[in-house]
């Protein structure tokens, strides 16, 4: 009963930690991953209480997609081309500017290396979130202080 306490006092199950989810939609949704809103979130619930949660998108993204994230209460950046600059700049924006406490990126793309060294630099737990196996970095994976593949 008092874990049941403990949760409820914490207000999170990640301990009071609050976390910026950011995703690398086009890296994330694909074909040949089967990937869940409500999963990718729940991965970072895990680690404390989301207060960031964006989904990167470019401009070809699909309005089902769009529409879907923002149901599940993501807000979605649409960039006009590439979307790792914008995902990367603003994920080391929240983690200088004392956003949250764990910094999770969702991707398979190592372009985002830098981005959680920076995190973790400035004392910010860093998660990396892959897709599935197949869309596992292994450079995210062994830079993060935790990693995790959806799917597993």
């Amino acid at each position: 009963m008092s874990g049941l306490r403990d949760w409820f006092s914490s207000g999170t199950r990640g301990g009071g930690r609050s976390v910026g989810l950011f995703v690398d939609g086009p890296n994330v949704f694909r074909e040949e991953f089967d990937v869940d809103l409500t999963d990718l979130r729940g991965v970072a619930e895990e680690r404390g209480r989301v207060a960031v949660a964006r989904l990167y998108v470019n401009e070809q993204a699909p309005a089902g997609l769009i529409q879907a994230a923002e149901a599940h209460g993501y807000e979605v950046v649409t960039t006009s081309g590439d979307v790792d600059v914008k995902l990367a700049v603003d994920a080391v924006e929240g983690t200088v500017s004392g956003q949250f406490d764990v910094l999770a990126v969702a991707s398979r793309d190592m372009d985002f290396k830098p981005a959680l060294e920076t995190a973790a630099r400035h004392g910010v737990t860093t998660l990396a979130i892959a897709p599935g196996t197949h869309g596992r970095s292994d450079a995210l994976q062994r830079t993060a202080h935790e990693a995790v593949t959806l799917g597993d």
